[in-house]
């Protein structure tokens, strides 16, 4: 298959500074679509907690001139591909996406709001949830999903403030997680970090529990794909979230 310039699907995606796991992951996962390439800007995260120093780091403007650097590019689609909303409320990435899309022109996505349209689409009402979070985040995460009616009826955390450390974690450490989750057996499994070895576990996973696990990366790159015109459907063997219509 020869591949025009005209045929080339740029996806750009905001990204924490010490995130060293989402960018080799999201090429990993485009490999089989030639036409379509991943674009990165970052902006500085060091911390995940609930102090004050480490919920500024999600402040608006930053994201934004990564946005911009991102539109320069030319990108199709600009998706902040962290889960940052998830403890500080849906409402920040809803905000977050409107204000890239006056600013750049460009449709905006985000890893959190792509999970949950998922569990929306799929009718999850009971989830297991599995991260490295520390404690009082995963008490946060926990709360908003049940503001918006899903209860997390299993969850696992790894009680680290991270951010650079969550990579240092291997599959099979996420993949444990995972299981000990599932014995609950709720209706879906969310990984959720974008710098967490999580997405290349899932096809195996699935197959083992038969359950679906959706991961933020994985999550991000749906979206993106979507909103870039692109069939989520071509990405084979990274999980059941490529299937879904």
């Amino acid at each position: 298959m020869t591949i025009t310039f005209a045929d080339r699907r740029a996806i750009g995606m905001i990204t924490p500074s010490s995130n060293t796991v989402l960018e080799p992951v999201t090429t990993a996962m485009l490999a089989g679509l030639p036409e379509v390439s991943a674009h990165f800007a970052r902006f500085r995260v060091l911390e995940i907690s609930m102090q004050d120093r480490a919920l500024g780091q999600f402040s608006l403007e930053p994201m934004l001139e990564a946005a911009r650097l991102l539109a320069d590019a030319k990108v199709r689609t600009i998706a902040w591909n962290g889960t940052s909303s998830a403890w500080l409320g849906f409402d920040k990435d809803a905000a977050l996406c409107r204000a890239i899309e006056a600013e750049t022109g460009i449709a905006a996505a985000s890893s959190v709001l792509a999970l949950n349209e998922i569990l929306e689409l799929t009718k999850v009402e009971k989830l297991g949830l599995v991260t490295p979070y520390l404690t009082d985040i995963q008490e946060r995460i926990i709360a908003n999903y049940a503001s918006i009616g899903i209860e997390v009826v299993a969850e696992r955390h790894l009680d680290d403030r991270g951010n650079w450390s969550f990579a240092t974690y291997d599959e099979a450490t996420v993949a444990s997680l995972v299981r000990e989750v599932a014995a609950a057996r709720p209706e879906a499994i969310t990984v959720l970090c974008t710098n967490f070895r999580g997405a290349p576990t899932v096809a195996k996973l699935e197959a083992e529990l038969g359950l679906p696990v959706y991961d933020s990366i994985a999550t991000t790159v749906w979206q993106s794909l979507r909103m870039a015109g692109i069939d989520p459907h071509r990405v084979a063997g990274w999980g059941s979230l490529f299937e879904l219509a």
